[in-house]
């Protein structure tokens, strides 16, 4: 079943995307989910549509443009955005999450906007909202690979740094941590991974792979470093049958991949009830 990916680039390449993405984006999404910061996802996942709208609505008038990845842009719009939060959450110290839906918003609007002006949605736009295996190329291919190996080093040396931060960020400051640094790296981080797994998991969907492998992944975890374990395990299941079934089915791989990680979640939730019930009443027959 899995053969006839090693047989072509395209699909090969969209199977290694695909695993590197399963990966990163769950390992982020611990920290995302532990520090109360899920919806930064969704709200970059938006800047980085208005990126590719903008790039589209810019190569509608500049030929040259059409053969530079919008993916680029994308990029560049995300990484303007998780700085715009990280300021806007200073600006806001009482109430951080405010500068989460002032980005979303934002994105949104100009996204719109962006998109009328080209004249709507073509294919390729399409492509990146739901994500497509067709759609990821070799370079994509290396920026994902890129990515993934920024994002594995600088978790192995910030682990501590960020593992401080998320679960205690004031005193984390006082004891001498360069707060502010660190949680301008981790949200470049974010933003370079959503725009990498755009083209797999697309943009309107990529929030999910980064907090509901972790949701699922809680409810088995006894420890913070067993939640990594558990995360990567259930993105990298979500992934590789939402990228296999969705070529076969002939459906967005995106969608099937959100589906894949909520019944993961659902089964977890279950077991995890059933296990609790079952040690509650043990004199009961099994």
């Amino acid at each position: 079943m899995i053969d006839v990916f090693f047989q072509y680039d395209f699909l090969r390449q969209a199977l290694f995307s695909g695993i590197m993405i399963g990966l990163a984006a769950p390992l982020l999404g611990v920290f995302l989910v532990v520090k109360r910061m899920s919806l930064v996802a969704d709200a970059l996942s938006h800047i980085t549509l208005t990126g590719i709208a903008f790039h589209f609505l810019l190569a509608s008038f500049f030929i040259t443009l059409v053969d530079i990845d919008p993916l680029y842009m994308g990029m560049a719009f995300a990484l303007v955005g998780a700085l715009l939060i990280n300021q806007l959450r200073k600006v806001y110290s009482h109430f951080k999450e405010v500068a989460i839906p002032i980005i979303m918003s934002a994105g949104i609007g100009l996204g719109v906007v962006f998109i009328s002006i080209a004249d709507g949605f073509n294919t390729d736009l399409f492509a990146y909202l739901f994500g497509s295996v067709a759609a990821v190329g070799r370079t994509d291919f290396y920026t994902i690979l890129v990515v993934t190996l920024v994002v594995a080093l600088l978790l192995v040396f910030f682990y501590k740094e960020w593992f401080f931060l998320s679960f205690d960020e004031e005193q984390a400051k006082v004891s001498g941590l360069p707060g502010k640094w660190l949680d301008v790296v981790f949200m470049i981080l974010v933003a370079l991974v959503i725009s990498a797994a755009m083209r797999i998991v697309g943009i309107l969907l990529v929030s999910a792979l980064m907090t509901l492998p972790v949701a699922a992944a809680m409810q088995w975890a006894k420890s913070f470093k067993q939640m990594f374990f558990y995360s990567a395990l259930f993105g990298e299941i979500a992934v590789l049958a939402g990228i296999i079934f969705g070529f076969y089915l002939d459906l967005a791989p995106g969608g099937v991949i959100v589906v894949v990680a909520v019944a993961i979640l659902l089964s977890s939730l279950g077991m995890k009830k059933i296990g609790k019930q079952a040690s509650q009443y043990p004199h009961l027959p099994q």
